[in-house]
């Protein structure tokens, strides 16, 4: 029995003896989400409301569990009727936002996140701040600004006021990766269609030119979160020595209305001023949902201009290689997928059995370890992300630390701490496949999900 098993079972008789003693189930809790286990404790919690605990506190509680697992609908349904109609805990608004920000309902999030810390400024979160765009101003700032003018610099970023402009210079941050496809293991089918779609243009242009074929062209990738989309993106730009520039929903959006349309447009133009440039749009969802869903009218703006920036009709887009990336591909507005824009679309599973089993020897080839049975483990990871395993090593060696910090000798890594840590950390890939399954079932016109019904063996 682990050091921290031990600590847990007495967090565990301690909370069943004063079940009442809310700051001691919140130690508890927040220590098995710290272990990565947050599955026993939303069962543990469930448990209790089951059991007539079932107070807002409780409530607010498991929700907050519930966000740290990914699983925003259950944390929504929840938080959405603590704040209904006045939100019981300004820190549960404040999960609210974050919980809304992440379904891409930026606005709204921010009118949450404001009444929030207008209520509670304790409740302040300065990186939620950023990702929202929001950058409080000094005192200073203040008495010199005018009314009139919100301009706000932040990591060499300028957030406008209503009617300026932005400098030119002032814009995403190029970078030219080092990666190729050399290191990213397995997905050779992905690969292959992002050399044919994007990399063989390049290195073959004459070869291109001939048939009329164009430099540049738009491909979605898709899949659970943790598998590699972003990786792949970058080793994509290494592969044909072009700039890369990754661009996330707080580089775009911002809280005046017609700001997020120009940000958008001025990432498009700095990536035409550097071909051949990859343009690596993550989380694209939040930037293109679907229009049909969209209550605002300034978010239908921002995804039709996301769409004129991607046929180019105002600039060419010769030598711009488009790449997004989105857990929730049903989310996006079907425009984007016309030809011309994002026509490829192209899922990423988790790894197979040799690619997990790589992936484990680059995660483990700077610590120490004794005899590891890299094929048991990769047979015993069906399923698991390689964020997953990245966890399972991470848990590995917690473990490894807390028993040389008890006995003052550190000791190598085995298979068997690495087959001890499977036991808490479970593939976070199997809830995505539970929805995605649905979709691909139900809400599958054209074939676009075929590869989940084929992973699934449903085909």
């Amino acid at each position: 029995m682990t050091e921290i098993d031990i600590t847990l079972a007495a967090l565990r008789e301690a909370v069943r003896l004063a079940p009442d003693n809310l700051p001691l189930l919140r130690h508890f809790i927040k220590t098995l989400c710290d272990v990565t286990r947050q599955d026993e404790a939303a069962e543990f919690l469930s448990g209790l409301l089951a059991n007539g605990k079932k107070t807002p506190a409780m409530q607010a509680l498991l929700a907050e569990v519930f966000y740290r697992q990914g699983k925003n609908s259950h944390a929504l349904a929840i938080v959405e009727t603590l704040c209904d109609p006045e939100p019981v805990d300004r820190s549960i608004q404040v999960l609210y936002a974050k919980l809304l920000s992440r379904e891409g309902q930026v606005e709204a999030a921010v009118r949450q996140y404001r009444s929030a810390i207008e209520a509670d400024e304790f409740q302040r979160d300065s990186d939620f701040e950023s990702l929202l765009g929001i950058h409080p101003a000094t005192s200073r700032d203040r008495a010199d600004s005018s009314p009139d003018r919100h301009a706000e610099v932040s990591e060499g970023r300028v957030r406008l006021g209503p009617g300026e402009t932005r400098d030119s210079t002032v814009a995403g941050d190029l970078e030219k990766p080092s990666i190729s496809f050399e290191q990213v293991g397995g997905m050779e089918a992905v690969k292959e269609q992002i050399r044919v779609k994007i990399i063989y243009p390049l290195t073959h242009a004459d070869l291109f030119a001939a048939y009329g074929k164009s430099v540049g062209g738009g491909i979605l990738l898709y899949g659970p979160p943790g598998c590699g989309k972003t990786f792949i993106a970058r080793a994509t730009a290494g592969e044909v020595n072009a700039r890369f520039l990754s661009i996330g929903i707080n580089d775009v959006l911002d809280m005046w209305m017609g700001n997020s349309e120009r940000n958008l447009h001025e990432l498009f133009s700095q990536a035409r001023r550097n071909r051949p440039c990859v343009l690596f749009f993550d989380e694209v969802d939040a930037l293109g949902a679907s229009r049909s869903d969209l209550r605002q009218s300034s978010m239908r703006h921002l995804v039709n201009q996301f769409l004129l920036e991607l046929d180019g009709s105002q600039a060419s887009n010769e030598g711009l290689l488009i790449l997004g990336a989105t857990n929730a591909p049903w989310h996006i507005d079907s425009a984007f997928r016309r030809p011309g824009r994002f026509d490829r679309v192209l899922f990423i599973p988790p790894p197979d059995a040799s690619a997990r089993a790589e992936i484990l020897k680059l995660k483990l080839a700077t610590k120490p370890v004794v005899a590891i049975d890299f094929a048991k483990l990769a047979e015993k990871t069906a399923d698991y992300s390689g964020a997953d395993l990245q966890a399972v090593v991470d848990t590995a060696v917690e473990a490894k630390l807390q028993e040389a910090i008890r006995t003052g000798r550190p000791g190598p890594i085995a298979t068997s701490d690495l087959l001890t840590a499977l036991r808490t950390v479970k593939p976070t890939t199997r809830e995505w496949f539970a929805t995605a399954r649905n979709h691909a079932l139900y809400s599958n016109q054209g074939g676009t999900y075929d590869d989940i019904l084929q992973y699934l063996k449903l085909r």
